[in-house]
């Protein structure tokens, strides 16, 4: 392995740690921002990854990713002081009745003789390296998982096949209800825990694989005929995972209409591809951008080359979903697959390789813990981002995104963060990503009668960890 990428890994800076309360003069000032602690907006259930159609195989060494290398992978992905520290695994509910690379068996994949049937459901304890993957993202303290099903089995289906869309028949949405708990009841065997369940994904598109159409108001009738199946189960129903978030604003529009299917879905989730996730959807539930990379057509190392698929970028999308969405949860989409990826790493046969994008998601995944809130932030410059967060440790996290070419001094008033109330005091770190950091600690950060001063680059995301 390269030395560039251990680097990346341990995400180091050994020099001496200098307080950066005394920015130098070649940096402009900024207008003062503030930071209110006390003022709390959404709750933040965590941030994460997928490994569907058999990526987690990929991660567990099925091209030859030596077990050396699948621990780095796994400790870039899930290691909370070394990675990203991910707390949320999207899992694939498969649909296919083969095995074949990148499709993902269902646990039925043949018709049992109908919906009242008795089920023959099959389980290999494997599920395309997902359960390994489980159960190591457990160990590393992961408590969320998120099951999502691209499509029901073809037989249940309109078109007789599990792609190219079609939809699900009538008299299969209890036994497809079924189905899906039962695939929770596996994993549980295997002791990992679904806490999340959602019947679609995209239902807004039909795609040469796995995939299902639903109109909004089809939607709302699953809801109704499974949520409670779910619900007994213990797991919390999620809708609708539409390809664009303003697609999605259809669905939870349709849920909210109908009082007993808004009652069901716990949290609803879309997806950007289509349309940004820009504005809040039209619920009072938890919102989740449940799967997201950006487009490209090469494996993409860089932080800002301008290309869309950059590190920056991925970090402008994270600001973006929180900031003007208000979403509590964020998961990208594959965290390792091969070739022309946008996943986050490049595996490569026995080696694999790290994008930027990692390090974009990592500054806010390793610091901003499940249980968080954000909190009320502004720069006080438009070229200047701004999100900010309080954990239920106590430690607050601030994530400053300078979108401009130059460097500037940011000054924030911070309010709120004391015990009794008034300004808020403290120390901590500073890290910085960009072009030649990969969330390094570049200094200590120290407030001082309530303001906080620090370094900005041009291109750049700092983050301030205050104890």
């Amino acid at each position: 392995m390269i030395t560039s990428v251990r680097t990346a890994l341990v995400g180091a800076l050994a020099a001496t740690l200098l307080p950066l309360i005394t920015p130098s003069a070649a940096a402009e000032p900024l207008r003062g921002g503030t930071v209110d602690f006390g003022r709390r907006l959404q709750p933040i259930d965590g941030f994460g990854f997928s490994q569907a159609f058999q990526r987690a195989d990929l991660m567990h060494g099925a091209q030859g990713l030596t077990p050396e290398h699948q621990r780095e992978v796994l400790d870039l992905l899930l290691n909370r002081a070394t990675g990203a520290g991910l707390s949320i695994l999207r899992l694939g509910i498969g649909s296919s009745s083969d095995e074949v690379y990148d499709h993902m068996k269902s646990i039925q994949p043949t018709d049992p003789g109908g919906p009242d049937a008795p089920p023959r459901y099959e389980w290999d304890g494997d599920d395309g390296g997902q359960v390994w993957l489980a159960k190591e993202a457990r160990r590393y303290g992961v408590k969320r998982f998120y099951a999502d099903a691209w499509s029901a089995p073809g037989y249940m289906k309109t078109n007789g096949t599990d792609a190219n869309g079609g939809t699900l028949k009538a008299e299969w949405r209890r036994a497809y209800a079924d189905y899906l708990v039962q695939y929770a009841k596996f994993y549980r065997q295997e002791g990992v825990r679904i806490t999340d369940l959602g019947f679609t994904n995209e239902p807004d598109l039909a795609t040469s694989y796995a995939s299902m159409r639903f109109t909004p108001e089809q939607a709302v009738e699953v809801i109704k005929a499974i949520g409670p199946t779910v619900r007994r189960a213990g797991i919390n129903l999620l809708c609708c995972d539409a390809a664009g978030w303003d697609e999605q604003a259809s669905f939870s529009a349709a849920i909210e209409a109908d009082s007993t299917a808004a009652d069901q879905v716990a949290v609803h989730t879309g997806h950007p591809y289509v349309t940004p996730s820009d504005q809040p959807l039209p619920t009072t539930r938890r919102t989740w951008m449940s799967e997201w990379s950006p487009n490209g057509t090469t494996w993409n190392e860089a932080w800002d080359d301008d290309s869309g698929y950059d590190g920056l970028a991925v970090a402008e999308a994270i600001h973006t979903t929180l900031a003007d969405a208000g979403a509590s949860g964020y998961v990208y989409w594959f965290g390792a697959s091969v070739g022309a990826t946008r996943g986050l790493i490049q595996l490569d046969g026995p080696d694999y390789h790290v994008s930027k994008r990692l390090w974009a998601l990592a500054a806010y995944s390793r610091f901003i813990r499940p249980g968080a809130v954000r909190v009320a932030a502004d720069s006080g410059a438009d070229g200047v981002k701004t999100t900010a967060f309080r954990n239920r440790d106590g430690r607050r996290v601030l994530e400053i995104l300078n979108t401009g070419e130059e460097p500037v001094r940011g000054d924030y008033a911070l309010r709120g963060g004391g015990d009794g109330g008034g300004d808020a005091r403290g120390a901590g770190a500073v890290y910085r990503t960009d072009e030649t950091h990969a969330l390094s600690r570049v200094g200590t950060a120290r407030v001082r009668d309530g303001r906080l001063a620090v370094e900005l680059p041009g291109r750049s995301l700092t983050t301030v960890v205050l104890r």
